[in-house]
């Protein structure tokens, strides 16, 4: 099959899809890729890229890009301006491709948007798409956006709406996420159950002296993704005030950059927290393995949200990918997750005492206890979020 993903995010952004596309090529698929000019998380184009954005090849992979404006500080009218440039240009940017498109495979981890140059392939092209949704619109809007206007939302909801009845499949990355989707009008026939997996550089790693220089000694509790306000580590902080009044040195270390970092070092200073809590900054995916070779446990967390409950954050599968014990503040599927892989501890959203506890409890076994939790989370991995597991669902889906 000649494959055509549409993702509004790809390499060198550091997005899941960007090993899905080599893992279907990998399989004998041809596969070409829409995307936009790269510019996410940093709100500028990267380096060596330009408004005036070049068609590339990447693996094998060809990539279209289209323009789009870029997201600047990520707030409001940036983000629309964002949104409708890429879907607006990615549309246009169809036409310009003349070879033969067998499927479409849409990526959405936000915005809906991408949906519409899906519509319009779909047409041209007289193939199908299977849209693989990561975050629920319009919920996300006031979630992670904070957005409650009601025309708005009712816009969105509409045109959710508009681009899921034209996809073939949606497919959905949390079994929690079909009751809404079937709330929007979608049958339950086309909605399929495909969850992420990870990339394979994320693995169960031996400690490194090198990586170990850059950490601070003593129990170390990771955290590794964005820092932005979605992720609630407000609720970490006050959890690390208080274990550090009782006596506990607990080494908090945060791998990573958003838009939310330079108000958590602020409340890091104003708390004295600056010997527990460690910003790193923003390392290569591929190091993760490293770092997390150090950690004691493997920090995630939500804010406290009905729709953030329904979703399984996508750094769970790295996680139990590492074969580390995981320390998770969440409500819904991705607790469930840790729990039921018995991978480690977990508390409800925002729950400040109920993390203060699990800590304690977690430093309190043993190194030995400890490893069988990773072990455990691993197990579940290979056998619910291989990453062949996850190939053979959307090939499947496809295919069909």
């Amino acid at each position: 099959m000649h494959i055509l993903i549409i993702t509004q995010y790809f390499w060198p952004e550091n997005f899941r899809i960007n090993d899905i596309a080599l893992g279907l090529k990998e399989r004998g698929h041809k596969v070409s890729v829409l995307t936009g000019i790269p510019n996410y998380p940093s709100g500028t184009f990267f380096d060596g890229y330009t408004a005036q954005p070049s068609d590339e090849i990447w693996e094998g992979i060809y990539i279209y890009r289209s323009r789009l404006t870029p997201r600047g500080k990520g707030r409001g009218i940036d983000l629309l301006k964002n949104y409708f440039s890429f879907a607006f240009s990615a549309s246009l940017k169809v036409s310009s491709i003349k070879e033969k498109i067998d499927t479409i495979l849409v990526f959405e981890p936000s915005p809906i948007t991408v949906g519409i140059p899906a519509m319009v392939a779909k047409r041209k092209f007289g193939a199908s798409y299977s849209f693989w949704v990561q975050d629920l619109w319009p919920a996300s809007l006031t979630a992670a956006g904070g957005v409650k206007n009601k025309f708005v939302l009712r816009f969105f909801d509409w045109l959710t709406r508009k681009i899921y009845n034209h996809a073939k499949y949606v497919l959905v990355q949390s079994r929690t996420f079909k009751d809404y989707i079937l709330n929007q009008g979608v049958k339950g026939e086309k909605i399929l159950y495909v969850p992420n997996s990870t990339e394979g550089y994320y693995h169960p790693m031996a400690a490194s002296p090198k990586f170990a220089s850059l950490l601070p000694k003593g129990f170390k509790i990771m955290f590794a993704g964005n820092i932005g306000e979605a992720q609630s580590l407000n609720t970490m902080l006050e959890a690390a005030k208080i274990l550090k009044n009782k006596g506990y040195v607990i080494q908090w270390v945060m791998i990573g950059d958003g838009r939310y970092r330079p108000i958590m070092e602020e409340q890091v200073r104003r708390y004295d927290l600056s010997d527990s809590i460690h910003f790193l900054g923003k390392f290569p995916p591929e190091e993760m393995s490293h770092f997390f070779s150090h950690a004691d446990a493997l920090y995630v967390s939500l804010r406290r949200d009905y729709i953030f409950s329904l979703t399984i954050p996508s750094k769970v599968q790295s996680y139990l990918a590492c074969g580390k014990p995981i320390l998770a503040s969440l409500d819904g599927e991705g607790a469930k997750i840790v729990v039921e892989s018995g991978a480690g501890l977990a508390s409800p959203a925002e729950d400040v005492t109920g993390l203060v506890e699990n800590v304690i409890e977690l430093y309190e076994r043993s190194e030995g206890q400890r490893e069988e939790l990773g072990k455990r989370g691993l197990r579940y991995f290979n056998r619910e979020f291989d990453r062949n597991i996850v190939l053979n669902k959307l090939e499947g889906a496809l295919k069909l």
